[in-house]
């Protein structure tokens, strides 16, 4: 099998714990350039992950011919000067969610990306698991009905020291947790958003701890999601949370954001309740080999350059609600 030869911008722990190890699992992946600030955390990463060639700098790997894509796993606030480096480099890019930090900026690299022929996706390794394609299959199948409202939360651990507590680096929990929660809504509800009430809790360095958000749309269905770094410090604690109303019925879910194994959801109609049981690989497996097969085979990337848009464009009228910006 053809293989795409992959160059990771950045040793960030995203990277360590979970895209590395997803590649790895990837049968149309080679784990081949790793970069760093330094050599010395390039070679690390190079000597426990096995990387062909290891760089110092950012731009040495974007100047190899051999890359053909490249990873981008850094800070929120430095993805579109490296998603622009890259596609000028002549790679393909796959960046960490959220893509950018407004929709101008979105706009910008996918821009750039067409310009450059070259492709670029929006890291939402969850958005690929079979989990979500159950959901949408079981809401399509029509046995829960018109799906009118949705509830979903993603509540994390707090931090003591972490580039999310600071607002320069594009912190806080909308950018970092809500986001998965508005791309969950926006792939199970297919209509455009046209009010947005939120309200936030701050922190001391101005970055919102909480967000409470409440989402109209066109056809008359409404959404609404919690985001959190508040259950207590450095703990590893979450909480996941995902309700959609029908109406003939209704699905229930605690299946965490991104979770692999055997999960599982509930649905509920006037006569029964049925359990849905779905086996999930990896997530970042299936997300590289899905744009690997859209390098090598042509395939259009799962995450598109128009829903990456919208969900954006969602984000952004969240965070002018909550004062962010």
């Amino acid at each position: 099998m053809s293989k795409v030869k992959w160059g990771i911008v950045g040793t960030a722990n995203i990277a360590s714990w979970g895209m590395i190890p997803g590649m790895k699992q990837a049968d149309n992946c080679e784990l081949y350039a790793i970069a760093g600030r330094s050599m010395e955390k390039a070679k690390a990463f190079q000597e426990k992950f096995g990387f062909e060639k290891a760089y110092g700098s950012y731009e040495e790997l974007l100047a190899d011919p051999e890359v053909q894509a490249v990873y981008v796993p850094l800070p929120n606030d430095i993805h579109i000067k490296w998603v622009k480096e890259a596609l000028m480099a002549g790679k393909h890019v796959l960046c960490e969610k959220p893509l950018a930090m407004n929709v101008a900026e979105v706009e910008e690299m996918f821009a750039t990306a067409n310009r450059e022929g070259k492709l670029l996706m929006e890291a939402y390794a969850y958005l690929h698991s079979p989990y979500v394609a159950s959901l949408k299959e079981t809401i399509a199948s029509g046995i829960i009905g018109d799906v009118d409202f949705i509830d979903t939360a993603f509540i994390t651990q707090g931090y003591k020291e972490d580039f999310r507590l600071y607002k320069e680096l594009g912190g806080g929990a909308m950018y970092d947790l809500g986001c998965y929660c508005t791309t969950m809504i926006l792939s199970l509800i297919d209509s455009d958003p046209e009010f947005v009430k939120a309200s936030a809790e701050f922190t001391d360095l101005d970055v919102d701890a909480a967000t409470s958000a409440l989402i109209r749309f066109a056809n008359g269905a409404r959404a609404s999601f919690n985001v959190g770094m508040i259950l207590g410090e450095n703990t590893n604690s979450r909480f996941d949370r995902l309700y959609i109303h029908g109406t003939k019925g209704s699905i229930r879910s605690d299946v965490e954001y991104n979770q692999e194994g055997e999960v599982s959801y509930q649905i509920f109609t006037a006569d029964d309740v049925i359990t849905k049981k779905v086996t999930v690989p990896n997530n970042y497996s299936l997300e590289v080999m899905q744009l690997g097969r859209c390098i090598l085979e042509g395939e259009k990337p799962h995450v598109s350059e128009a829903f990456s848009v919208k969900n954006m464009k969602l984000i952004d009228s969240v965070l002018r609600e909550i004062g962010y910006y």
